[in-house]
């Protein structure tokens, strides 16, 4: 039988440890004891419309549903080592939400979390905002669509990323990541994907400076680009590119065709380049 808990007030060290087969509705963890792990190993557990200002309030939990809640900046390291579960319409204030999880799914959320997403395995995240420094850090199968996030050093170490119709102001994004497609999405920053294996970027606009080198197996199609100066130096890049380029540097081998380029480098390599640009015949 399903245990039901409505508008109770929990502060105490695992307040609801090894809670199991609940409903727990309009609850607030929060109070003078300052307790840690309120629902510590707990076990198919629905939390709805409930406010979190304590730590670790969910680890090692399996199969919960948070929906409509709150957790504050005060909430560090909410939901650590947690598997198949769902956050929706909720608020994650706490910095290192999310960590060593597995199969968590979230939408409509608002997340403002340094160092989010650790080490995770397929996670995805929907018509949400997120802002984090490190996001999912070294994490495995994670899907993104029509997200809005400002972060610094995004998806570094990632693989099996998918981002659809998104928007991501970040700075060196996808730093040795592998196998990521983007489709669709504005991606702003300076230095974006190098080290990478296996980026795809389809119908995307392209913002800032010397993107995309030191990149295997890297793919642009029908994508724009914006103040994008010194691009491609030391990749194998196949582009597609629509507009103007600043300025293409060393790009080691494929073929990059462009409506124009600025300014083609070819400088004193440390390695073999025999890249091409070919700019397309406009009629």
């Amino acid at each position: 039988m399903r245990k039901f808990i409505e508008k109770q007030q929990f502060d105490a060290e695992r307040a609801l440890y090894h809670l199991q087969h609940a409903d727990v509705s309009e609850c607030v963890f929060a109070g003078p004891a300052d307790g840690e792990s309120a629902l510590k190993e707990a076990e198919d557990v629905k939390l709805n419309r409930c406010s979190f200002s304590l730590r670790y309030p969910l680890w090692h939990v399996k199969g919960f549903e948070l929906t409509g809640s709150t957790m504050d900046e005060l909430t560090r390291a909410a939901i650590w080592y947690a598997q198949d579960g769902t956050v929706t319409d909720s608020v994650l204030g706490g910095i290192k939400a999310l960590r060593e999880c597995r199969r968590v799914a979230l939408e409509r959320c608002r997340v403002n979390s340094p160092e989010f997403g650790w080490k995770c395995g397929d996670i995805s995240l929907r018509d949400s905002e997120i802002v984090s420094e490190y996001l999912f850090l070294d994490s495995r199968r994670v899907r993104l669509e029509r997200v809005r996030m400002k972060g610094k050093y995004s998806f570094q170490y990632i693989e099996g990323l998918e981002i659809t119709d998104s928007v991501l102001d970040t700075k060196d994004a996808f730093w040795h990541s592998k196998n990521v497609i983007v489709r669709s999405s504005v991606v702003k920053g300076e230095y974006l994907g190098w080290f990478s294996d296996g980026l795809t970027l389809i119908d995307c606009e392209i913002i800032g400076t010397q993107p995309l080198c030191y990149c295997e197996n890297l793919k642009l199609v029908n994508c724009t680009m914006e103040d994008t100066d010194l691009a491609f130096e030391y990749s194998d890049v196949e582009a597609d590119i629509r507009g103007h380029v600043l300025s293409v540097k060393n790009p080691r081998s494929g073929v990059i065709t462009a409506d124009s380029v600025g300014e083609i480098v070819r400088d004193d390599p440390v390695m073999e380049c025999t890249g091409q640009v070919v700019l397309r015949s406009v009629s």
